[in-house]
């Protein structure tokens, strides 16, 4: 999906201005007055970077943010203020986001944090992607190959794999090397970064 960069702000005059700059960067722009309109018609999936105001009527911005943390959104957050304090900027920068700009603010400042932003999600979209489909791989595996596999993963050789499991060297082979198969895996290496991966 193409990034998009989201601007939530109740000020009209700030929204417009916002939306025409950032426009320059040549990706969508999606403009919303407040905080829940933009989740009406958000998509979890879509990569992109939110600019966004802290005092609106409603859900704050750092509302909103925290509503995002809740549900793993991979959005990268850039705060716009006029009225910022320290307590707030720590607040939400310890939440993730990408800055804290305070109103008013330089615009090449802003591009370029939104452009860093949206490089960010999406990268942070497509790690989100790979670990679903490995998880769908793992529950695509039996309760007995994930038992070989978590233990293959921890490096145990297959007689102790037997031994542990109370089962024949030959079916621990069997299992593993449906393990490997299904997952995709060209090496114990391979499949611990897998599960690494799957758990992120």
């Amino acid at each position: 999906m193409t990034p998009t960069i989201f601007v939530v702000d109740d000020d009209d005059a700030m929204r417009h201005s916002l939306e025409f700059l950032l426009k320059s960067l040549g990706q969508p722009v999606a403009c919303f007055a407040s905080a829940e309109a933009f989740l009406a018609a958000w998509n979890p999936d879509a990569p992109g970077c939110l600019v966004l105001d802290v005092r609106m009527p409603g859900m704050s911005g750092l509302d909103l943010q925290r509503e995002l943390n809740e549900r793993a959104a991979t959005l990268s957050i850039v705060f716009i203020s006029g009225h910022g304090d320290i307590p707030m900027v720590v607040r939400a920068m310890r939440a993730g986001a990408m800055d804290f700009l305070e109103k008013p603010f330089n615009d090449q400042v802003l591009l370029d944090h939104v452009t860093a932003g949206l490089r960010k999600s999406a990268k942070a979209c497509e790690a989100a992607r790979r670990a679903a489909a490995l998880r769908a791989r793992i529950d695509g595996l039996t309760a007995r190959e994930r038992a070989v596999m978590g233990l293959v993963a921890l490096g145990k050789p297959n007689k102790v794999i037997a031994f542990e499991l109370d089962i024949s060297i030959k079916t621990v082979e069997v299992h593993r090397a449906h393990v490997m198969e299904k997952m995709g895996a060209t090496s114990v290496a391979d499949l611990t970064r897998m599960l690494v991966e799957a758990e992120t």
